[in-house]
């Protein structure tokens, strides 16, 4: 939909302020991760609706560059759908995306999303990384490319492809699945972005057109089922491609082969550990199970949750192409070393993501905190791997 389509939306909006906090309002903070760092109404949603409204649909306000570095410092985590007490909550972000709509038509996106969005085009991820290195990663592991017969299709994503820190993840969760003998395989060199990144900054363009790609190529190998490493791929792959691919986020894989005896998870694996619920596989798909039903799963681990957990879990800070933008911004009130802080506060020793982006933003938090003695970041098939040797 037009932005124009949300004008009765946005003028109903009351700005009561409900979206900045967490549902049990916590003392630990405001939930909303661009209004917790910057603490100006501007920065809430509340308040951008009000600036999206005057400028973009009343033309009170001139767009410029400056609204744009506020609109783009939304992460899109989705707490303020969360906790709107309004019928119009599951419009919020939507609204905010039709802007950015309007912020990419008029050239006046920040430099950093036109160079991401730019990337993605040219390369087909964010990074500028030729194809032919897409699947480094998986060298020596035993993976081997999808043939037309195999049951799943492991759909890795550019984060899981390129950054050094989830490639760890990526290479764990492919072990697992060959230790269940799953008959899978990767896209490799023909993988390309899912666009959950480019759908979220704007670019509706874009969007389609890796989505018209990757449905070609996943209709010319005959691919059924899906498995996603990223619940940002998660996303995009189940809710914005053609219904006829079944799209599965890895904990829900895993805990089922765990469930029929595919993997034994009974190896030995000994830790205390709280988990941090990734934005798009919670908030945006409300699965919150899967990945602590794996955990009590296995027997050595003892899971403590943090204060802000499940709906109300705290954002990362990388969302929506954060992690490479980076116009949120770092200083000890990002997303990021707040969440290290409150998972160091738990007393467990490992900090379980089940998110690339999570990892990478976690992973730098952690190292600007200085809590490498305290605290250990692992995605939970790095856990499972672990259990199952």
């Amino acid at each position: 939909m037009a932005l124009t389509d949300y004008k009765d939306i946005i003028h109903r909006c009351f700005r009561c302020g409900y979206c900045k906090f967490t549902s049990d309002y916590s003392y630990l903070g405001f939930n909303c991760p661009m209004y917790n760092k910057a603490r100006l109404e501007s920065y809430s949603p509340g308040g951008l609706m009000w600036l999206i409204y005057a400028s973009l649909i009343k033309e009170e306000l001139t767009p410029s560059k400056h609204l744009s570095e506020i609109l783009y410092s939304c992460t899109m985590c989705r707490n303020c759908s969360e906790e709107c007490k309004f019928q119009f909550n599951e419009d919020i972000v939507n609204i905010l995306k039709a802007a950015r709509e309007e912020m990419v038509e008029k050239q006046l996106t920040p430099q950093m999303v036109g160079q991401f969005l730019k990337n993605v085009y040219d390369y087909g991820n964010p990074y500028r990384e030729h194809k032919e290195n897409r699947a480094n990663w998986a060298e020596d592991t035993g993976i081997k490319h999808y043939e037309k017969g195999d049951e799943f299709l492991y759909y890795v994503g550019c984060v899981g492809s390129y950054d050094s820190a989830s490639q760890k993840a990526a290479r764990a969760l492919g072990s697992v699945l060959v230790k269940s003998g799953l008959s899978f395989g990767i896209l490799g060199d023909r993988e390309i972005c899912d666009g959950n990144e480019v759908d979220m900054l704007g670019e509706k363009g874009l969007f389609e057109f890796l989505k018209e790609e990757n449905t070609r190529i996943f209709r010319e190998l005959g691919v059924k089922k899906i498995v996603t490493l990223s619940p940002h791929s998660y996303n995009a792959l189940k809710n914005s491609y053609p219904d006829e691919f079944e799209v599965v986020h890895y904990t829900q894989l895993l805990r089922d082969l765990i469930k029929n005896g595919a993997l034994n998870v009974s190896g030995g694996f000994t830790a205390k550990v709280t988990y941090h619920d990734p934005c798009f596989l919670g908030r945006y798909n409300n699965e919150y199970d899967a990945p602590r039903e794996i955990l009590a799963a296995l027997p050595g681990v003892e899971l403590i949750e943090m204060e802000r957990t499940r709906e109300n879990s705290f954002c990362c800070g990388g969302g929506c192409g954060n992690f490479y933008t980076d116009i949120l911004g770092s200083g000890t009130d990002a997303p990021g070393r707040i969440r290290v802080r409150e998972a160091r506060d738990t007393g467990a020793s490992i900090l379980a993501v089940t998110c690339p982006v999570c990892v990478m933003m976690l992973e730098d938090a952690l190292k600007a905190e200085g809590l490498e003695d305290k605290l250990v970041i692992k995605d939970i098939s790095e856990i499972v791997n672990e259990a199952l040797s």
